[in-house]
């Protein structure tokens, strides 16, 4: 039996849903562009964590060459993330001043998916998962269970012989990795001989690249919140730019930058 094909652009794309889910609760101008701007994030992230899953899985199994395409499309997408900082802050405090009100206690501290990127990268802060809702807090701590994609890449070394010691690749995953030396020497021997651990090598530079999409992506959240509210708390009582400020100082994959040092 044929698969069911699509006969229609707008119903495959379900564009009735999509193009109707913008609903402002203010009259101003700028709403529409802070609405459709975190949406299309959320749907950007969305296809982020696909992508992450998918390499994790490919990882796991040891067949690189996917995850090397699904990393490599994860840093492209993270580039359009950043440009769109720059279509928001267009926007001037003025103008956000003038519909801030009705956001109440929404913020985008809330995004699950936000938080199921930091967990997958390996940021195992959990704080209050119950903020999410049942459904995401119960999404949030299945992925606190798994592996992050740098554990993944952590037990292939272990697998490949690199001295990974046992403690962390054999530890509660709900615990986020900490730096160590026998990681920072495995790396350390994959770049000094690339030839012989070229795919390890390629796969550390993909990770490199994802960490500096995401670092810039950071950064120019930062910078945009700090053009339109300046140092004012963020909706709902968060911290605001001192939050995003401290957000900016964490690294994901801190043995690949050690490991530059000691080269």
């Amino acid at each position: 039996m044929d698969p069911e094909v699509a006969d229609d652009y707008s119903k495959y794309l379900s564009l009735d849903v999509i193009l109707e889910a913008q609903t402002p609760l203010s009259d101003h101008h700028d709403e529409s562009l802070f609405i459709i701007i975190h949406q299309t994030t959320e749907l950007w992230l969305k296809l982020i964590l696909h992508e992450l899953d998918f390499a994790k899985a490919a990882i796991a199994a040891e067949d690189l060459g996917p995850a090397f395409k699904a990393l490599a499309r994860v840093a492209r997408i993270q580039h359009i993330l950043v440009d769109a900082w720059q279509v928001l802050a267009t926007m001037t405090p003025s103008d956000y001043l003038e519909f801030r009100h009705v956001l109440g206690t929404a913020s985008g501290f809330q995004s699950i998916q936000y938080r199921a990127l930091e967990f997958t990268l390996g940021r195992r802060v959990e704080s209050d998962l119950s903020r999410y809702g049942t459904g995401g807090s119960a999404y949030l701590t299945r992925l606190l269970g798994q592996t992050s994609l740098y554990d993944d890449v952590l037990v292939l070394l272990h697998r490949r012989g690199f001295g990974i010691p046992d403690e962390i690749v054999e530890r509660d995953w709900g615990t986020a990795h900490t730096p160590d030396d026998d990681v920072v020497r495995a790396w350390v021997t994959v770049y000094a001989d690339t030839s012989k651990h070229w795919d390890l090598y390629e796969l550390a530079e993909k990770l490199v690249d994802l960490e500096h999409a995401f670092s810039r992506w950071r950064f120019e959240h930062y910078q945009t919140v700090r053009r339109i509210i300046g140092g004012k708390r963020g909706t709902g009582g968060t911290a605001g730019l001192d939050y995003l400020k401290h957000a900016l100082d964490h690294v994901y994959f801190p043995e690949l930058w050690e490991a530059r040092t000691r080269l």
